[in-house]
């Protein structure tokens, strides 16, 4: 299989997740796209290296993570909520959960951009804080950290995920 073929594939196997990334990353669908896109052109310009690292996800996704970091110091853009938090509804149905996304995604883009990077990585892809430490290009204890204050600022936006976090909390654990 040649590079670019290479390339589609992988591409075509890891889209979905890598879209998710993103998205969580920027806030938003527009932004999602045209981080994904610029991501995605430079893993493509450097496919043949990628392709031969051991993880060539990973090697995206820090890819991805350094495009939002740079896309932010260049524009200074951060989105600002300007609703209410909608309150709890009192039913587990489908509404509860759009509400409960809405929520989440308005105190992600509350968050600064290496805490939503830290909360992303770790909860959303699942990754260990080593993986993190790696993909950011940090230490473990500033992933630590970052995660600390990223959680206790959460907590803060949006009182309704304290039991969502918890319980992630007790799986990693």
């Amino acid at each position: 299989m040649d590079d670019e073929e290479g390339f589609r594939e992988f591409v075509r196997a890891r889209l979905p997740r890598l879209s998710r990334a993103a998205f969580l990353l920027a806030g938003g669908h527009a932004q999602a796209e045209d981080l994904l896109q610029g991501a995605l052109i430079k893993a493509a310009l450097a496919w043949p290296r990628i392709a031969g690292a051991e993880d060539p996800e990973a090697y995206v996704r820090k890819i991805l993570y350094h495009e939002h970091v740079r896309t932010w110091r260049v524009r200074r853009w951060r989105e600002q909520s300007t609703a209410d938090v909608p309150d709890r509804a009192s039913s587990a149905d489908e509404t509860n959960q759009t509400v409960l996304r809405v929520v989440l995604q308005q105190a992600l883009s509350r968050l600064t951009p290496r805490q939503r990077a830290v909360i992303v990585l770790r909860y959303f892809e699942d990754l260990s804080e080593a993986d993190t430490a790696q993909v950011m290009g940090t230490s473990v204890g500033t992933v630590k950290s970052q995660t600390s204050h990223a959680l206790a600022r959460l907590r803060t936006l949006a009182p309704e995920l304290a039991g969502r976090v918890e319980e992630s909390m007790e799986v990693r654990s």
